[in-house]
């Protein structure tokens, strides 16, 4: 919820470093990266299922786009080292060369394509409705015309109530400081839904699928991408042809073991002769 929630505020955080990308030197990270022997990846430390730490290991979809581009560069998945950074610091981080990529659930923005090159989309997220299993409500359909008979519990934002109204324009809505009190909400019955990010409405079906059922409706789309140096296109070039193979080529059977761990759903494998994704 918290990477929907804030991406409206993304123009404000951006226009906080301008200078930063003008006096960033021109670089040829491919080169640095295999001469270093080991890819350096930003990434968080608590927003599963994308990063998040476990035994001390960062893990996550975020963390294995890291282990497929590894793989791509060396050969060997294991020669990446995470940076733990704060989600205001993704930028600058890479504009200072702390990290050769940043890989942290980031929604792309015209905003901030001006400071950094984004890569190729690697999952469109968007909001969700996770419910009770045997609940009062079967389905989307249902909570609609239930009208303000509802209430739905959602993560504190100033732009809380518009967006759940967006899908259900009757429904009360509740606001709650932590994503844990959504869900006590939700398992006490005090509202018929959750509405939150569907990365994290599939992770909690994955673990959860015996007390949890997704209301089948999704909205407010938002593209996930990595993002690299905004002047070293061979870098780019790379990263986007490693990203590409492994959603539909050479190394989609690492990419899809990947999503099906981390969302519960393994993605369509790519049909054979002219490429659907040029279609």
């Amino acid at each position: 919820m918290k990477t929907i929630l804030k991406a409206l505020s993304a123009v404000a955080a951006v226009a906080l470093i301008p200078s930063l990308a003008a006096t960033h030197a021109q670089a040829d990270t491919l080169q640095t990266v295999l001469d270093r022997g080991e890819l350096v990846v930003g990434t968080g430390s608590s927003n599963p299922p994308w990063h998040f730490t476990d035994n001390g290991q960062t893990v996550g979809f975020d963390a294995d786009i890291g282990h497929i581009l590894a793989q791509g560069l060396f050969n060997d998945p294991s020669k990446v080292r995470f940076v733990n950074q704060s989600s205001d610091a993704r930028i600058p981080n890479l504009l200072t060369n702390k990290v050769d990529i940043s890989c942290q659930g980031m929604t792309v923005t015209a905003a901030r394509a001006q400071q950094v090159a984004f890569t190729v989309p690697y999952y469109r997220e968007g909001v969700g409705l996770l419910m009770l299993k045997g609940g009062d409500y079967g389905d989307y359909d249902a909570l609609k015309s239930a009208g303000s008979d509802i209430t739905v519990a959602v993560l504190q934002n100033v732009y809380a109530e518009e967006m759940v109204h967006q899908a259900l324009p009757e429904a009360e809505v509740d606001q709650y400081e932590s994503q844990n009190l959504i869900y006590q909400a939700l398992n006490s019955h005090r509202a018929a839904a959750v509405a939150t990010d569907l990365s994290t409405l599939k992770w909690y079906m994955k673990n959860n699928g015996d007390r949890y059922v997704d209301a089948g409706y999704s909205w407010n789309p938002q593209s996930y991408a990595c993002a690299v140096s905004p002047d070293d296109q061979r870098w780019l070039n790379f990263v986007n042809t490693t990203l590409e193979e492994a959603m539909y080529g050479v190394e989609f059977q690492r990419s899809s073991d990947a999503f099906e761990q981390w969302f519960g759903e393994r993605p369509p494998a790519p049909k054979t002769g002219f490429p659907a994704e040029m279609r």
